[in-house]
C-alpha cells in the first residue's frame, strides 16, 4: 500500500452483552472511505421500590398508617426487586392486611421516556 493513510476498523466493544459505541471519529479512513462517526447510546437505569404495609381493603394499595411502610429496598433489576418483594409477601402470607408492592421508581422520574 502506497501513499494513503491506514483506517481502522469500527467494531463495538461488548459491555454487559449489549453494544456501546463512544462519540468519536475513526481517524485515518482509507482512501475512498468516509471517516466512520460513533454513536452514543444510553441506557435508561431502572430503579425499583419494595415497601409493604398494612392496607385498610387487600384488594386495594391504600395503607392504613403511611409512617409506617416497611421499605424492603432499592433495586436496580426486576428481578432482584421480585425476589424481595416475594420473600417479605410470604414472610406475611398469615396476615391479610400486610401487602408488599414493586413500585417502579424510574418510571414516576421520568414519566415521558417508556
Amino acid at each position: 500500500m502506497t501513499g494513503g493513510a491506514v483506517g481502522f476498523a469500527a467494531a463495538p466493544l461488548p459491555l454487559c452483552g449489549r453494544r456501546h459505541y463512544g462519540i468519536g471519529v475513526f481517524p485515518n479512513p482509507l482512501p475512498g472511505q468516509k471517516a466512520a462517526t460513533m454513536e452514543e447510546t444510553t441506557t435508561q437505569q431502572t430503579l425499583y421500590l419494595v415497601m409493604g404495609g398494612r392496607v385498610s381493603d387487600p384488594r386495594g394499595n391504600e395503607f392504613q398508617d403511611p409512617e409506617s411502610i416497611h421499605v424492603a429496598g432499592v433495586y436496580s433489576t426486576y428481578d432482584s426487586a421480585v425476589e424481595a418483594w416475594r420473600a417479605n409477601a410470604q414472610r406475611t402470607v398469615d396476615d391479610a392486611e400486610m401487602k408488599y408492592v414493586v413500585v417502579h421508581l424510574h418510571k414516576l422520574l421520568d414519566p415521558a421516556k417508556k
